[in-house]
Parts: C-alpha cells; sequence; structure tokens
C-alpha cells in the first residue's frame, strides 16, 4: 500500500511524495502582479510532491478579490516567473490554478466599473475582499448580468490562452482548471445558480457543457498530461448548490476520464469546513470509481481535513494525492512534519488576507527551531 511519501506520477509531472499543497488566497499581488515576496513563499514550500498556486484569473473580468493575481498581462507572467524559477531552484514542481470567479465579485474590481457576470442574474449571497485607503475588508459581492451565449467561446478561449500563457511564458509545469467553490465554471454546473434555457442550462449534459468545453481547450493547447481540474460536489461555498449532485458530477467525471488529465481534484465536503454535509450526501467513492470505470487514469486528488491517519486510509482506499490548504499557511515544511509526526505551528488568522511579510513568509522550521 502506498504512503503519503512514496513517489507517483501525474500525468506529465513525477512527483517524489503525494503531499500537496492546494490553492490558498492570500491578496498580496498588487495590480495582479505576482510579488518577489511571493516567490520567497512558494520556494518555502517546494518540499510537497506538488504546489498548486492561489487561483489565478484568466481575465480582468474573471477577477474577484482585490490583490489577487492574474495571467492576462506581461508584468503578471513576468512575476509569475520569479516564482516559478524559485520553486524549481529548490527542486520543486507548481500548477497554477486557472480561474474565473463568475458572479464572486464587485463592480470595483470589474473592467469600467461593470457588473460580474454569470450564467444567470443572481446575485451570490456571499463576500468578496476590497482594499480601499489601503484597508483591506470584506463587502457583499454585487449583482451579475446573465452571459450572452456568443460571448462564451471568448471566455473558452480566455482559458486556452491563460493556460498557453502559463505553460511558455511563466514556466509553470501545468495547470489545474478551476470547476470548484461556486465560481464561474460551478455556476453553470449547479442548478441553483443556472437558470438558463439555452444549450448551457437545464440538463445535466447542457450544464456541463462549458466545463467540458474549458477542458477540451486547455488539452488541445498544453496537452492532457499538463492539464488538470478541481471539483466541489456539495460544498455551499459562494452560495452554490445543485439537488442532486451525485448524478452531475459522474456524469462529469465520465466526460473526463477519456481526456487523459494528469489529476482530478475532489473537495470533499465544505470547503474549509466539515467533510459531512447531512443534508447534501454524497458517495466520493462511487465518483471515483465512476472515472476509473469511464477509463479515467489521472491521479485522484483528494483535500478538507486531512491529518496524516486520514489520509493514508484515503491512499488505502483508491486516492493517489492528498492535498493540504491551512496547514501549508503556518507549516511551509508540513512534508517533514508528517514524516517526523511532529507538532504543526499555528496559523495567524488575522493575516490570512492581504499584509507583508508576517503571517506569511516568517514561519518557523523544525529545522529553524532546532538551531
Amino acid at each position: 500500500m502506498p504512503t503519503l511519501f512514496d513517489p507517483v506520477r501525474a500525468g506529465d509531472l513525477y512527483l517524489p511524495n503525494r503531499i500537496v499543497m492546494a490553492p490558498l488566497t492570500r491578496n498580496r499581488a498588487p495590480n495582479a502582479v505576482p510579488t518577489p515576496l511571493m516567490a520567497e513563499y512558494y520556494a518555502q514550500r517546494a518540499s510537497a510532491g506538488l504546489l498548486i498556486s492561489e487561483a489565478t484569473a484568466i481575465s480582468h473580468q474573471g477577477q474577484g478579490y482585490a490583490d489577487v493575481p492574474g495571467l492576462y498581462g506581461t508584468e503578471q507572467l513576468d512575476g509569475w516567473k520569479r516564482v516559478t524559477d524559485a520553486v524549481h531552484a529548490k527542486g520543486g514542481r507548481i500548477v497554477t490554478q486557472l480561474w474565473h470567479v463568475g458572479r464572486v465579485s464587485h463592480v470595483d474590481l470589474q473592467p469600467g466599473g461593470q457588473p460580474p457576470v454569470a450564467p444567470s442574474a443572481i446575485a451570490a449571497r456571499t463576500k468578496t475582499y476590497l482594499i480601499r485607503n489601503g484597508v483591506g475588508s470584506f463587502v457583499d459581492t454585487s449583482t451579475p448580468r446573465a452571459l450572452r451565449a456568443e460571448e462564451l467561446p471568448g471566455i473558452v478561449q480566455d482559458f486556452r490562452h491563460a493556460a498557453r500563457n502559463a505553460v511558455t511564458s511563466a514556466h509553470f509545469d501545468g495547470v489545474e482548471i478551476h470547476a470548484a467553490n461556486g465560481y464561474l465554471i460551478d455556476q453553470f454546473l449547479k442548478r441553483g445558480a443556472n437558470q438558463r434555457s439555452d444549450d448551457y442550462g437545464g440538463s445535466i449534459e447542457n450544464r456541463a457543457r462549458l466545463l467540458l468545453e474549458v477542458v477540451r481547450a486547455v488539452v488541445d493547447e498544453i496537452g492532457p498530461g499538463k492539464t488538470a481540474i478541481r471539483l466541489s460536489p456539495v460544498t455551499p461555498a459562494n452560495d452554490v448548490n445543485d439537488p442532486e449532485p451525485q448524478p452531475l458530477f459522474e456524469y462529469v467525471v465520465r466526460q473526463l476520464a477519456p481526456l487523459g488529465l494528469a489529476y482530478i481534484h475532489v473537495i470533499e465536503g465544505a470547503t474549509g469546513g466539515p467533510r459531512e454535509i447531512p443534508e447534501r450526501p454524497f458517495d466520493y467513492d462511487a465518483l471515483r470509481l465512476a472515472y476509473r470505470d469511464a477509463g479515467g487514469t489521472g491521479a485522484w486528488m483528494v483535500n478538507n481535513g486531512y491529518d496524516g491517519a486520514l489520509a493514508e486510509e484515503a491512499l488505502a482506499r483508491g486516492a493517489d494525492l492528498v492535498a493540504y490548504g491551512r496547514p501549508y499557511i503556518a507549516n511551509p515544511d508540513l512534508v517533514e512534519r508528517l514524516r517526523a509526526g511532529a507538532p504543526l505551528n499555528t496559523p495567524d488568522k488575522a493575516t490570512f488576507y492581504g499584509g507583508g511579510a508576517k503571517g506569511y513568509t516568517d514561519y518557523p522550521t523544525l529545522a529553524a527551531k532546532a538551531a
């Protein structure tokens, strides 16, 4: 039986261990440009089998929070190249998460102060993060407008171009398409946010159409072995829901199976919350088996509330990779701590979003404590 510390292949990526740093939004990229401090932060965590970058906007329209990075400008790509160079110099591997937030945005963040876009003109009962006069705060998202069908090919192309930029210009080792947590692709998937009556609404096949168009475009651009996807079948994050998630997501993974993706990243339960949601039951083993039954060979990544023991149980049941989110905020050497069974540093929640080095690059490693 594999352990967390055994190597594994995920598409074109050879990973020395099965511990993954999950995407973590930290709001430290002014003007959407990655900074040298970000390069230090990611390089500190390069012992992970794989680093997944914080969610990164594919376009200005795709931006949903203040000071999150992008992939659509030369300065942004140059900033990310400094990050990937620093990670690679430490022997690490890093992919970027391609992000369009859809309705989870605010007019202050959108081009020309326009409303955010969504499958339907339904406001998300959630918050976004703005910085005004140097002070960050959470505010209600703005009411979106419904995307016209003729606009959707342009969004697919934005994903394609961002993937190409990520690999060829920023030197990422691959990309993860963000189709989770109530952002644009997830909004199209779930009936609570999608009330369209055209080819992108109604049936499961129609609601999954945008996701599959995006994935196929990215695969066509950079190859399947560098392409992955993140899904969250039942999370209530950002006010999304679907009354029948099991058939919806089993359909999705069966359609993804023939594409040869590097990995499928699944958030179990509520993102950053309970692993089980009684009012939203879901069989994750059945989801993985549906993917395998349809011929899917990509690595299977699980995420949400994992410690060392629970991770080993997941590997025994058929998972290949385990993603850790908040533990990586305060523990740059998480791999070493898990291997040694050492205690973890406690993260400072006051420094999660925005700021500088404090609560970002100043957490001590085991080696530093021992010195």
